[in-house]
């Protein structure tokens, strides 16, 4: 098949974030299929790498063979909410050009992935143009997680927003969730029928998390990055308004008594605003790492003692699963779930970690001290999630299940 991807956040190789499509691409090529992906120029941590200066659209071939075609997207992601509002929409309109001028000939499905919301345009007048279907993916509830957020805050954008979503759910030939409480919201909530709905979930890499498990020297690394004696809890994903980490911050003002070391890997909004309050309070026991590609991100996960799953308290992201959680199970590692929800069932259903209470400190605290106390305890979570994750969220498994349904599309 000849498939069309629409991603605005793609990584660069190398790059740090959600690998989720650079991986699912990569399987899709080596398979022998035809992708082509139409991207964004600016990181989803708002930073634009310098060979995109001065272009509007560059198109190149990546690592895996996969071809990109690199559009327009406004540097005003991070100024302020009219900027990053902006960004969306300009690279909702570069990706219309860049799919006409330098996508040619014709595809057999387009996949289109959200948030944000407003990249459905994109595909909607793509598959127009093209005369082809398109399958939109859901990988986080919008308008609602923006409107939680704060992303969201104009009562002309919030009731546009909603009648785009249902315009584009009727448009799509598939809508594909990433968790069940996704499916469930559009069953009960937005009127989708059954048969449109499909869920291929975010999943564990194995390929690259079984080849470090047996060739990765843990104690080289560990003394390298002077994590010897040390209990270490590491976070990877973003710094922003929705991960609210100041709740991080406060388990580790309540843990300076003890060996344990905070890794917090990353970028996004508010990085500068951790780092300056964890100096503010002298939190030696919080260390901040900027983003590394992902190969790296299991070098720190696997020297770890345990992972952490951080969202800010609301009920819409009690609906989603933390991508970085599959990457704990991958790597044998328990999880310290401070997110409520599907994301918690998933944990205790694995036997895969605990519970924390979001934005509750000493309930995270106290969590941290029994895995200090119970050793044993937190390398049977970690095992016992690997293999509920090999058994139910292997990328490779559900890579060839995505392409059934597209090739039924």
């Amino acid at each position: 098949m000849r498939i069309l991807l629409i991603h605005q956040y793609f990584l660069e190789d190398n790059d740090g974030g959600g690998s989720r499509w650079n991986e699912m691409s990569r399987f899709w090529q080596a398979a022998g299929h035809e992708v082509t992906v139409i991207a964004g120029m600016v990181h989803y941590m708002g930073h634009r790498p310098d060979k995109y200066k001065g272009r509007y659209f560059l198109r190149e071939t990546n690592r895996d063979g996969v071809q990109v075609i690199r559009c327009h997207v406004s540097e005003s992601y991070n100024k302020s909410f009219v900027g990053r509002l902006w960004a969306y929409f300009s690279f909702t309109f570069s990706g219309i050009w860049g799919g006409l001028r330098y996508a040619g000939g014709r595809y057999d499905v387009i996949v289109v992935t959200s948030p944000p919301l407003f990249v459905g345009i994109t595909a909607y007048v793509l598959s127009i143009f093209k005369r082809t279907p398109f399958v939109f993916e859901i990988r986080d509830l919008w308008p609602e997680s923006a409107i939680d957020t704060g992303v969201l805050t104009s009562g002309i954008l919030i009731r546009f927003a909603y009648w785009f979503e249902k315009f584009i759910y009727r448009k799509a030939t598939l809508i594909n969730v990433l968790t069940p409480a996704f499916r469930e919201k559009l069953l009960t909530q937005k009127g989708i029928p059954d048969h449109k709905i499909i869920f291929i979930p975010n999943a564990a890499d194995f390929s690259l998390s079984d080849e470090l498990l047996t060739g990765f020297d843990v104690a080289q690394f560990k003394k390298k990055q002077d994590l010897d004696g040390k209990f270490v809890v590491t976070y990877v994903g973003a710094h922003g308004v929705a991960n609210h980490l100041v709740q991080v911050l406060d388990t580790a003002e309540l843990l300076k008594d003890t060996n344990v070391l905070f890794l917090l890997i990353g970028d996004g909004m508010m990085k500068k605003d951790l780092v300056a309050e964890s100096q503010r309070r002298g939190l030696s026991n919080v260390r901040f790492i900027n983003a590394v590609p992902k190969k790296d991100v299991f070098h720190y996960i696997l020297a770890s003692d345990v992972g952490a799953s951080v969202l800010k308290k609301v009920d819409t992201f009690k609906t989603v699963y933390s991508n970085k959680t599959f990457d704990y199970m991958a790597c044998q590692k328990p999880i310290l779930m401070a997110i409520d929800g599907v994301s918690r069932q998933l944990v205790e259903e694995a036997q895969a970690g605990v519970y924390v209470e979001p934005e509750n400190p000493s309930d995270f605290a106290n969590k941290i001290r029994m895995y200090l106390e119970n050793p044993d305890l937190g390398k049977q979570h970690g095992q016992n999630g690997y293999r509920y994750a090999k058994e139910n969220f292997d990328r490779a498994v559900l890579a060839d299940a995505y392409l059934g349904y597209l090739s039924r599309v």
